[in-house]
């Protein structure tokens, strides 16, 4: 069996913390066994190699999320990464391409697909492995897993059964309801209908022959390339509802959806996380990214978020509708985690003769180095404040402390490597200033260090 595990989103609903880099599943704010603060996405991935799944689970994800993935739960993950955000179809049908034509996995083995953000115990993964047995003794076109509900909520979708079933036998699946009102939900639990929980098995043949019916190539690199082509559409829709038969399992467990923030504070590790104070307050919350105080003071049912991005202050039964009311809001991610440490966006102006200007403050993490690369539009300016490392620039390898200037015109290739944890400045000045305008050469500093030695460059220590 393999697991697909889906890491998309932008997290709108968990604004000003998420973002399109990085969205709910990487927030740092639930409690692990050891009391440390992590992400949603690395208790999952904990959960997997608990349970022994871990070894055959891959990731499909857009570029913009890799290397917060790559930093939170390390290199060794295995990544399918979508060239852009074309929804779950598009996303699950290159997932059974790379199986197929890049793991070389067999046609009859069975691929379960689920969110890379579920809240549950260790015991809803055990459920996931019964899938298997069930595709294959149902023959059917899919089996999912359903959440046995504990409440009529209307946020959900819902399973419907064909027929009554008790217990926890798996049963063939009527049709689905999306997001019901609480009066019909409570009629769908009466006909023991399941919280959709977005997983699904099949055989990597049924997906398989999807592409060939729509004329798509089975090679993974071939259908990168044509990723473009293929119909902007969620599974659901493309390949749910057209299936003839599909079987659920139950799960009679934990399960939650953290998408907003008055889920999200539910199950937060403390009720403040960052600088200012929390005083008088009833079920509230404070988060805090910044580096001025935010103080909190005398409020009841209130999450207070801040960061880089923007500030919520909002009643947390009121925090779901924050996705439609930031709608207009075109400003690009302020910070992001990166596989060499992060970057936060301190200043942006754009002047009348359309040209440009930001300010970065960026911190390499010891021992981690960014790519060689160099830009085409712009123009950097970065001003060495904390640390020491390697400077690698077009001609010559160099070291550089606190206090040291570096100026790196469009096209200028260069490249850092932290010996202690550095930080810098960075300006950058130019017209259409965008996080596109990169051409990498080397990712592995070994690599650059082996370019510099063939090309007999200077290296000025």
């Amino acid at each position: 069996m393999k697991l697909v595990l889906l890491s998309g989103g932008s997290g709108k609903r968990l604004w000003p913390l998420s973002n399109d880099t990085r969205s709910k599943q990487f927030l740092r704010v639930l409690e692990s066994k050891n009391i440390e603060k992590q992400s949603m996405v690395q208790r999952v991935w904990g959960q997997l190699e608990t349970v022994g799944l871990s070894g055959s689970s891959v990731i499909a994800t857009s570029k913009m999320q890799r290397d917060m993935i790559h930093n939170q739960i390390g290199m060794d993950v295995p990544l399918i990464i979508e060239p852009e955000r074309r929804d779950t179809f598009p996303a699950i049908a290159l997932a059974a391409s790379y199986l197929f034509s890049c793991q070389n996995v067999s046609e009859d083995e069975v691929v379960v697909v689920l969110p890379v953000d579920p809240y549950v115990d260790d015991n809803f993964f055990e459920k996931v492995k019964e899938l298997e047995k069930v595709l294959l003794e149902s023959n059917a076109d899919l089996a999912l897993v359903g959440v046995k509900p504990t409440y009529p909520s209307s946020k959900y979708g819902y399973i419907v059964p064909k027929e009554a079933v008790e217990g926890d036998q798996y049963f063939t699946v009527n049709h689905f309801t999306e997001k019901p009102s609480e009066e019909k939900a409570q009629t769908l639990i009466d006909l023991h209908a399941l919280w959709n929980c977005g997983v699904f098995a099949f055989k990597l043949k049924y997906l398989i022959d999807i592409l060939v019916e729509k004329d798509l190539p089975l090679d993974y690199e071939q259908l990168s390339s044509q990723y473009t082509k293929l119909p902007k559409i969620s599974f659901d829709y493309e390949v749910v509802e057209k299936a003839n038969h599909i079987v659920a399992l139950p799960y009679e467990g934990y399960w939650k959806d953290l998408g907003t923030w008055n889920t999200l504070t539910e199950e937060m590790a403390t009720s403040q996380i960052g600088k200012g104070v929390l005083s008088d307050s009833v079920n509230t919350h404070l988060i805090n990214e910044l580096d001025i105080p935010v103080t909190v003071l005398g409020l009841k049912d209130i999450v207070v978020a801040a960061s880089p991005d923007g500030i919520l202050v909002s009643d947390k039964a009121s925090s779901p509708k924050i996705k439609e009311l930031i709608g207009g809001f075109e400003q690009p991610p302020m910070y992001e985690e990166r596989i060499w440490g992060w970057s936060r966006v301190l200043d942006y102006a754009k002047y009348e003769d359309g040209n440009e200007m930001v300010t970065k403050r960026i911190c390499i993490h010891e021992g981690k180095n960014s790519s060689y690369h160099y830009h085409n539009l712009r123009d950097e300016v970065w001003t060495i404040v904390r640390g020491e490392g390697e400077l690698a620039l077009d001609d010559y390898i160099t070291r550089v402390k606190a206090g040291d200037i570096v100026h790196l015109p469009a096209g200028k290739k260069h490249g850092i490597k932290a010996f202690s944890e550095l930080e810098f400045v960075e300006i950058q000045t130019g017209v259409g200033i965008s996080d596109e305008d990169f051409t990498r050469l080397y990712f592995e500093w070994d690599d650059v260090i082996n370019h510099f030695n063939k090309s007999k460059a200077k290296v000025i220590l």
